[in-house]
Order: structure tokens, then sequence, then C-alpha cells
């Protein structure tokens, strides 16, 4: 079994995610999983995030399957309405990369 979220392994987003996220939220997904998730919460290969308007920012809601553990991370990023509500972040042993939900299926 592999380490999941391992941050020296390599990260991307997929095309999805660059075209409707700003780069400081994407990089706020792996600063996240690195600093708040990572050794304090067994990680799946898959992990969820909601992107909630909390008053014109963002608030980045962790959960993932089988799981209680969930953590609200407020940002000082302005929230848009065209941000996808929802993004995930996967990790399949070899790359990490945070998709969209429609592009999860495709995997």
């Amino acid at each position: 079994m592999f380490e999941t979220f391992d941050s020296k392994k390599s990260r991307y987003a997929s095309v999805g995610v660059v075209s409707s996220l700003p780069g400081e939220l994407i990089d706020s997904i792996w600063y996240i999983i690195d600093l708040d998730l990572k050794g304090l919460v067994p990680l799946e290969n898959i992990l969820s995030f909601d992107l909630i308007n909390n008053n014109g920012h963002v608030t980045m809601h962790f959960s993932q399957e089988d799981s209680n553990v969930e953590m609200g991370i407020d940002l000082p990023f302005n929230y848009s309405y065209e941000f996808p509500q929802e993004v995930y972040a996967y990790d399949d042993g070899h790359h990490q990369t945070i998709l969209l939900p429609s592009e999860i299926r495709q995997r």
C-alpha cells in the first residue's frame, strides 16, 4: 500500500479545474492536505472539497467517504458563484490531481 498524498509526488490540476478556479485556491487545497490533514486524519485516495460561500469569502469543506471526520477551512479569497461547488483530490499512487466531479467519473 502506498502512502496517500505524499507531498514529494507529482501534483496536478485538471484542465476543468484550472479553467474554473484561481491558482491560489488550487494551491490552497494542496496546503490544506499537507498542513491541516496529513498526519491528523487517515487519508483515502479520494478527498472531497466543497467550496462554500461564507459571507463573500471561500470556506473549503473537507470530507471523505467512510469517515465521520469533516473540516471547514476559512480562506481569505473572494467567493464566486462561477466556482465549482465541489472538487476532488485524487491520488493514484503515482500522481495527485485535483478534478471536477465530472472528471473523476471518467477515471
